[in-house]
């Protein structure tokens, strides 16, 4: 598995998206501070997907595009991307055999999941779990 060479930063959500703005969507490349965001997440009844992706992964670089777009759009919900290269035990917990996989959270149960690069899927459960 790979190595966890970035400790120390909490949240990494300076990624840009395809129009050039500033990222929705939160990655984390520790377990402790994982554990801490999910933790948190169980007080609220706000809808979580968490992407499950890795950085030599086609399918999930083509995914990038949809996702900024539905964390733009959907600002009710929240975004996460964890890399299973860096949180292989994460990626076990939550049952993940390949990716991309999309996995639905509220009040820290897992409802729903898309796995593949499944756009339309993803949109439709999006919608169907936000409210």
């Amino acid at each position: 598995m790979g190595s966890n060479l970035s400790n120390s930063s909490i949240v990494d959500d300076s990624d840009r998206s395809s129009h050039g703005k500033k990222s929705r969507i939160m990655s984390f490349h520790s377990k402790d501070q994982w554990k801490t965001h999910f933790t948190a997440s169980k007080q609220t009844n706000k809808l979580m997907v968490i992407d499950f992706t890795a950085t030599w992964c086609g399918p999930c670089r083509s995914m990038e595009p949809a996702l900024n777009e539905y964390a733009d759009k959907y600002t009710d919900v929240e975004f996460v991307k964890l890399d299973v290269d860096e949180l292989p035990d994460v990626a076990m917990e939550f049952g993940v055999q390949a990716m991309p996989s999309f996995v639905f959270i509220k009040k820290g149960e897992v409802i729903d999941r898309v796995v593949g690069a499944r756009k339309e899927e993803l949109q439709k459960k999006i919608e169907k779990h936000r409210s």
